[in-house]
């Protein structure tokens, strides 16, 4: 069943987004007089109430530390902590839970596998690949590793649409390549990467695959064992969960050869003076007191999540897209950066010859919020030579009618700057 709206067809919608938006406190609000509209989803997600009372009924009732107690409490925590570990494992299809690492994010657990892997497998003359649209958090860690190991990094280039350059990709997997790190969907541009195929060419070559899941675990099913990669990385408060928690998946055994990535409490099994004896798979790689808060109120996002359905997300948010894309290519002189083939419900775009914190400013004035810069993904912005952009990033509470919203409000600023 169809609709007419504004001259564009879309489908009726398919989520009961009026039920949704009120599982979201935050979204109750206005700014500046006005009904708040939350297109930066890509920079973090709302919470749902779901979540923030998981939280509260753990600190209200299970506060204690994991794993070595004793005592009621502590045993309260530490099945909800483990529980945790479980529910994320089923939601990505790892095989076992001991290959679930909660760490603070996709930043961290990429660096905890650049320090880790790299200590072990990264020797002067070896290569790093990554692609042109990275974010900073999937370029800086392997910088740093091929400064320290005298290895090289080398860059998979893309196409004006954002699309990655695959024959490239074919001719820079080489002999000394030891690591592919890419990202799953572009957080500046949408782009959804062709990570099935990247991975079996390079597992073809014998070459491990990292994926940076940070945009595509919210937002589209996501099944590991099914991608076949090797390491797969995410963050809680980019899934409706909270910050400060996220999950690095690796193949067993991988994990198992790699050195720990941090010394302290509960990745030991003995200590003394002489030697240290690790601690096995997960809790090798989980130095001191995790973030159990985080951990179970990430498990209650993905439950939440699970009770919507992944499918049901996805379809939504490619509707969105479609029909904010077709509304904004009928404004002149709007410009928009990643038109990939295959997309995610990330829109960069330029107005005219508007500063984009200009155009944020005068969109919040109107109670919609975007994000405004070059989203920690220089080289990207270095490619199209831009400086910045301004991007609007949908959610599953996301509506076409808070989309026109965003349209009326690019319009006053054309009125204002002419």
């Amino acid at each position: 069943m169809r609709q007419l709206k504004n001259d564009i067809e879309i489908e009726k919608p398919l989520l009961n987004l009026e039920a949704l938006k009120a599982d979201f406190p935050v979204l109750q609000q206005v700014i500046n007089d006005k009904p708040l509209v939350y297109f930066d989803n890509a920079a973090t997600t709302q919470k749902p109430r779901v979540v923030i009372e998981r939280m509260r009924t753990y600190y209200e009732m299970e506060n204690s530390n994991v794993h070595r107690g004793v005592h009621t409490l502590s045993q309260r925590a530490t099945d909800a902590y483990e529980n945790a570990r479980e529910t994320v494992r089923a939601f990505i299809n790892a095989a076992h839970s001991k290959e679930i690492i909660f760490v603070r994010g996709a930043t961290e657990a990429i660096n905890l596998v650049a320090r880790s892997f790299g200590q072990k497998y990264i020797k002067k003359g070896d290569e790093i690949l990554i692609s042109a649209m990275e974010h900073h958090s999937n370029i800086v860690p392997w910088q740093m590793v091929c400064e320290e190991k005298g290895a090289r990094l080398r860059v998979i280039p893309m196409n004006r649409k954002g699309e990655l350059n695959m024959d490239a990709f074919t001719r820079l997997l080489g002999t000394n390549t030891r690591l592919v790190a890419v990202t799953h969907v572009s957080n500046a541009l949408g782009t959804v990467n062709p990570v099935s195929e990247i991975i079996e060419m390079a597992h073809r070559k014998g070459i491990p695959v990292l994926v940076d899941g940070a945009q595509s675990v919210p937002h589209m099913p996501v099944d590991v064992r099914e991608l076949g990669c090797d390491f797969f990385v995410f963050s809680g408060h980019k899934m409706y969960g909270p910050t400060g928690i996220g999950v690095l998946y690796g193949r067993a055994e991988l994990l198992e050869e790699m050195p720990p990535y941090q010394g302290g409490g509960d990745m030991i099994r003995s200590v003394t003076f002489d030697k240290t004896t690790f601690n096995g798979l997960p809790y090798r790689f989980e130095a001191g007191t995790p973030n159990i808060a985080g951990a179970v109120g990430l498990a209650a996002a993905v439950e939440y999540l699970n009770s919507i359905g992944m499918d049901q997300v996805a379809a939504h948010e490619k509707a969105l897209l479609d029909y904010a894309t077709n509304r904004l290519l009928q404004l002149e002189g709007l410009t928009i950066f990643g038109n990939a083939k295959r997309k995610a419900g990330v829109i960069s775009f330029l107005f005219n010859d508007v500063h984009p914190h200009d155009i944020g400013t005068i969109l919040d004035q109107e109670g919609v919020a975007i994000r405004t810069g070059h989203h920690c993904a220089q080289p990207v912005m270095d490619f199209f030579s831009i400086s910045a952009t301004a991007r609007a990033s949908f959610g599953l509470y996301n509506t076409t009618q808070e989309i026109d919203r965003f349209i009326d409000a690019l319009k006053k600023i054309k009125e204002v700057f002419g």
